[in-house]
């Protein structure tokens, strides 16, 4: 039986933390985002909130950033919704660390919500509950921020739910030179610096990072992400940050290009949760694209397609 959380938007809207409290709740259960399935297509299809994704190796100040950029959205007057993605722990699949204990807010403040979520087994960072969370909040708040655990060869989901990427790199730490052989800059549509108050060390981290970007393949009209310095704890360079998110926001909500990007988007959500559930095999025998033609939205395809293996592999 489903829960009784109210699965129309307008209603959680209304509602307020308790009521986003609830439907994250329900989408965060198990088979939660099938259940919830209108809903969640529902917020998708809403004109909804940017959903900025923060990545980078474990370390490197993504909470610092997300703390100091939560009093500069707030400052602004616009509402926010954080997801901060923890570790697993391996008896209970909840979040190890807790990022929310790192995040100073309000409790008063009607206008933030913070979900501390963990990655559970997935390698990429991201679990199908996460995309739901996210989907959910990007339909409540006029910002929605998604700090990732952490950056690696295969951990890349951020990019497959967030409008603009930002990736956090150390002075000193030789992230750029492991990036470049990753391939992970491929990923991000800013790149940042932390802790530029290390003054030479960020300058030649900034450089190092320009130099791998210049290596990368990227079409005539693509967006070419720049690289900042910023320091979360003294503020200088988080105006440049914001600036540059509104830029890449601009540029990826050309309405061609911002369709094209929905669609793929999608299609990633459909297509992972199938081979996710019922692997290569269960993904080579059904089509993502005819689903997703004749559904309402990502997720009921996701649902009917879950149905249809479900009964066949029976």
């Amino acid at each position: 039986m489903d829960s009784p959380t109210p699965l129309d938007i307008d209603a959680i809207r209304a509602g307020g933390k308790p009521a986003v409290a609830r439907a994250l709740a329900a989408v965060e259960t198990n088979g939660g985002t099938l259940r919830h399935a209108a809903l969640l297509d529902a917020c998708v299809a809403t004109p909804g909130g940017h959903v900025l994704g923060l990545t980078g190796p474990p370390g490197v100040g993504k909470s610092t950033l997300t703390n100091a950029l939560v009093r500069m959205i707030r400052g602004r007057g616009e509402s926010l919704g954080v997801i901060a993605v923890d570790p697993s722990s391996r008896v209970t699949r909840g979040a190890l660390l807790g990022d929310r204990t790192r995040l100073k807010t309000d409790p008063e403040d009607r206008a933030i919500f913070v979900r501390s979520m963990a990655a559970r087994d997935r390698l990429g960072g991201l679990s199908d509950h996460a995309v739901g969370a996210v989907a959910l909040m990007q339909a409540v708040y006029d910002r929605v921020i998604v700090e990732s655990v952490g950056i690696g060869q295969s951990e890349a989901d951020v990019a497959t739910v967030a409008d603009t990427v930002v990736l956090c790199i150390q002075p000193g730490s030789g992230d750029s030179l492991q990036f470049m052989k990753a391939g992970v800059m491929e990923i991000p549509d800013i790149v940042v610096v932390t802790k530029a108050d290390m003054g030479a060390a960020a300058r030649r981290a900034v450089a190092d990072v320009e130099g791998a970007l210049s290596l990368s393949v990227r079409a005539p009209d693509a967006w070419t992400p720049p690289v900042l310095a910023l320091s979360s704890t003294t503020g200088a360079g988080l105006d440049r940050l914001l600036d540059a998110v509104e830029a890449h926001r601009a540029f990826a909500t050309e309405p061609a290009r911002h369709a094209a990007f929905r669609a793929a988007r999608h299609r990633h959500w459909v297509t992972d949760a199938v081979k996710v559930a019922f692997g290569t095999r269960g993904l080579a025998a059904v089509d993502p694209d005819a689903a997703m033609a004749c559904a309402a939205g990502p997720f009921s395809a996701i649902q009917e397609l879950t149905r249809f293996l479900s009964e066949k592999l029976r």
